[in-house]
């Protein structure tokens, strides 16, 4: 690792640091008028509540002195206040308004730093019930958006796709791939964490997460400096069920369905300044056979051969998660947290399919007619556990914070599978194989941040990373010999690989306000890559380091506290991992062959969105974005066909081989627009249109440029029959999308759900019901190439019905912010 040129970095970003601080202090100290400052948060879950309205009386005559509107972080400032005595408003839509009286500035003390300030929900009763705030489903923020699965009824029953079918901007397949404005290279976080398991297998992990579990799903589409610039397609964060209320609660959900069951159990503990928290969640996908009909035509000077596969499988998935945690408020200004997570997941399948092979001359007479059959058996499992640690400062200063951050996260997987192919007439096995592949992976981080207000409109923020990624991986094959009847390891598809990289990082960032009314943020991130790949047939590769420098800048501008308009760009970056890179081949289907390529290059994204949303009185929402997203050196799967095809000692024939290519340059321009509309507090409706259109211009000698449009379109509606009774219904379109070599499936998916509380809303069971009109949901793929084309046809097994119980339980307080500490807070609190 060349900690070198990282310490480098670091020192560079420090010594930025002292002149900022001076330049603070400075303006402090000849600061004359009065200010008062702090957060509002919500006091269930910790989050900040942002454009809470806050109003400043006198204390004897009750008359409006000043006003101010909240943050995107909830953080608030009222300045130039004179000496006095005031009283204090804090009011927000769906939360109890809270007075905080007392507030004295004068001569000795023209500083106010209130600590943060937490509203419960209007709808709530304190002491002994379970408190449940009411948010919107959609929350549209600065620099996220975020839906709260806490609302989603049809959802509970399901897993982590289920939620993301339905969040604007999010597109998932019928197989659990998702794209984000039409893109698949996404960084995915747990709490705001990387974790090794979305680097085997992304869908197995998101099909394995139950929706009970979730509490919100945050969207960042054009990631700030602040952010790893990994995943061109931008952030999805999932945020797991904690509480912060003082005292000891929990819940357990249950469900059970005839494609899904699912369980989960929190558990939270908070006395004082410390809290613990601890989960356990389980998922299990049952028995769903799938069919598959394929049509493959290949052609020569000469001849052509048709491969046509007839076929089924089976298959099974199932996995837990657990976790304990800590948060301790050390002191007023202090804070460290903790957590502590264990996963595992697994999936089998075995499957038949019947071949025949049929070769023609030019003139279409038949020269050989071939049919055989092979039989597949696939398992795959992991563990892993994960470990963070945050340490959190806040200074005297309001708004400048420091904190540290370290993960680490280590994950043990393995995968098997087994191949037997045999004619049919007479029955006799010719070709027969297993492999086992055993692997280790760690990923370690270590962060810095810190921020610093500079005078009253600017903010600066600076920080550093250092990411270390270790993977260890073996495959051993093994081929039958026919004449001996035994399976001999193959030295030739045979592979082990090490793989190490170090990511060095650092970034700037200010925000500031100009004109009194844009809000700007703009920033730089730079990240140095160093790797090494140890491949068994090639030996140790020493991959040509690189560095990225990856701005991003954001222009934003509320108009009359309802309306926002929000102009960004960002640029991002997608490293090849090593799954992509590793040169081992996959010949568990002899006729369709995969393998890795070590010399791909990173692709580089640059984005450009423009954002409008308005809210309005009636609890009325629109939100519409229209972005460029420009892809250079663009990574997506390649195949060509081989009549014939060696591996060692072996020979494959009519065979296609799928490897990773950088197939050119990708252009992408897109809509999107998402309304809801609540009628007579009864119905709410809710809809969301994506549209695409996406140039692909490849590089590749059977490339050239292609064209097509992609849309989405996404209607929900929720109905509140009485006051602890809804039902909701939602249906979803995935028009067909294409790829650098052919079009993948168009699909439908629709349910509706039916809930009902109960023991004082304690209680909870809800019916869901999806795709219910049809048993199967039939595909059709399309793959074209130099000399080859291919149609797969594919019936899977969708149609599901559930049953959710959900229990709340436990007794939740918070404390009265309008009593008790009010006359410690009418100066800035202790501490450095």
């Amino acid at each position: 690792m060349n900690y070198l040129n990282f310490f480098k970095r670091l020192i560079v970003f420090t010594l930025l640091l002292f002149p900022t601080t001076f330049y603070s202090q400075a303006q402090t100290a000849i600061r004359a008028t009065g200010k008062i400052s702090g957060r509002i948060v919500d006091a269930q879950t910790g989050d900040p509540i942002e454009y809470t309205t806050i109003r400043l009386f006198t204390q004897d005559k009750n008359k409006l002195v000043n006003g101010v509107i909240a943050d995107s972080k909830g953080t608030f400032k009222l300045n130039n206040v004179p000496d006095g005595k005031y009283k204090m408003e804090i009011d927000f839509l769906g939360y109890q308004k809270i007075e905080k009286s007392n507030v004295v500035l004068s001569k000795d003390n023209r500083s106010i730093v209130f600590d943060d300030i937490k509203l419960t929900s209007s709808q709530t009763t304190l002491q002994g019930v379970t408190i449940t705030a009411k948010k919107q489903l959609i929350e549209n923020k600065i620099d996220k958006m975020v839906y709260n699965t806490e609302r989603d009824v049809s959802s509970l029953s399901g897993v982590a796709t289920d939620v993301l079918k339905k969040v604007p901007q999010i597109a998932v397949d019928i197989d659990g791939n998702v794209e984000l404005q039409g893109n698949s290279n996404i960084r995915f976080l747990i709490d705001g964490k990387p974790s090794v398991l979305f680097g085997s297998n992304i869908t197995d992990v998101l099909q394995s997460i139950p929706a009970s579990q979730i509490q919100n799903i945050e969207v960042i589409t054009s990631p700030g400096a602040k952010y790893d610039a990994e995943g061109t397609g931008g952030i999805i964060n999932i945020i797991l069920k904690k509480n912060k209320a003082i005292g000891f609660n929990g819940n357990l959900s249950l469900s059970a369905g005839t494609r899904l069951e699912n369980g989960s159990l929190n558990l939270n503990m908070r006395h004082g300044s410390f809290g613990m928290h601890g989960f356990f969640s389980g998922n299990g996908q049952l028995l769903s056979t799938t069919k598959n009909n394929m049509d493959r035509t290949s052609m020569d000077a000469t001849t052509s051969s048709h491969l046509f596969q007839n076929g089924s499988s089976d298959f099974t998935r199932d996995g837990y998660q657990s976790g304990i945690g800590m948060d301790w408020d050390i002191t007023k200004r202090d804070n460290i947290a903790a957590t502590l997570n264990y996963n595992y997941f697994e999936n089998k399948s075995t499957g038949s399919t019947n071949r025949q092979t049929l070769l023609q001359d030019e003139l279409g007479s038949p020269l050989s007619d071939i049919n055989d059959r092979i039989l597949t058996a696939n398992q795959f499992h992991q563990n892993s556990y994960d470990l963070g640690v945050t340490y959190k400062r806040k200074f005297k200063k309001e708004g400048q914070d420091f904190e540290v951050l370290f993960s680490t996260s280590n994950g043990n997987k393995y995968s098997y599978y087994d191949q037997t192919q045999d004619y049919l007439m007479p029955l006799t096995i010719y070709n027969s194989s297993y492999a086992r592949n055993p692997g280790l992976q760690n990923e370690t981080n270590l962060e810095v941040n810190y921020v610093q207000p500079l005078g009253k409109v600017f903010i600066l923020e600076t920080g550093a990373k250092l990411t270390h990624d270790k993977i260890n991986s073996t495959s051993d094959v093994y081929l039958l010999n026919t004449k001996t009847g035994d399976y001999d390891y193959s030295t030739t598809q045979s592979s082990l690989i090490n793989y190490n990289r170090d990511v060095y990082a650092g970034y700037l960032s200010i925000s500031f306000k100009l004109f009194k009314a844009l809000d700007i943020k703009t920033g730089l991130r730079d990240e140095y890559t160093e790797a090494q790949a140890d491949f068994l047939h090639t030996g140790l590769i020493n991959l040509k380091p690189s560095n990225s420098v990856v701005p991003s800048i954001v222009f934003s501008r509320t108009f009359k506290e309802t309306q926002n308009i929000k102009l960004s760009y960002s640029r991002r970056i997608q490293r090849p991992d090593y799954r992509d890179m590793n040169p081992f081949i996959d010949a568990s289907d002899p006729k369709n062959i995969s393998t890795g390529n070590p010399n791909l290059r990173p692709e580089i994204g640059d984005k450009l969105e423009l954002t409008y949303s308005r809210s309005f009185n009636s609890g009325a929402n629109i939100n519409a974005t229209l972005f460029y997203r420009g892809n250079k050196d663009d990574i997506q799967s390649y195949t060509q066909f081989y009549p014939t095809y060696k591996i060692g000692d072996s020979t494959y024939t009519n065979v296609a081989i799928s490897t990773r290519e950088n197939i050119g340059r990708e252009d992408n321009y897109g809509l999107n627009l998402f309304a809801s509309y609540p009628i007579k507090d009864k119905l709410e409706i809710r809809g969301n249109v994506s549209v695409y259109d996406r140039y692909i211009h490849t590089g590749l000698s059977s490339g050239g440029d292609i064209h097509g449009v992609n849309y989405r379109a996404n209607m929900n509606a929720s109905y509140q029959v009485t006051s602890n009774m809804v039902v909701e219904a939602m249906g979803n379109f995935n028009s067909s999308r294409i790829n650098a070599q052919g079009k993948m499936p168009s699909f439908t998916f629709y349910n509706i759900a039916f809930r009902k509380q109960f023991l004082k809303k304690k209680a909870s069971f809800a019916l869901t019901a999806n795709n219910f009109f049809d048993k199967y949901l039939n595909q059709k793929t399309e793959l074209n190439g130099t000399n080859f084309a291919i149609v797969n046809y594919r019936q899977m097994q969708f149609r599901s019905f559930g049953f959710n119980f959900t229990y709340k339980f436990g007794k939740m307080e918070f404390k009265n912010e309008q009593k008790g500490n009010d006359n410690n807070m009418m100066g800035a609190p202790g501490g450095e």
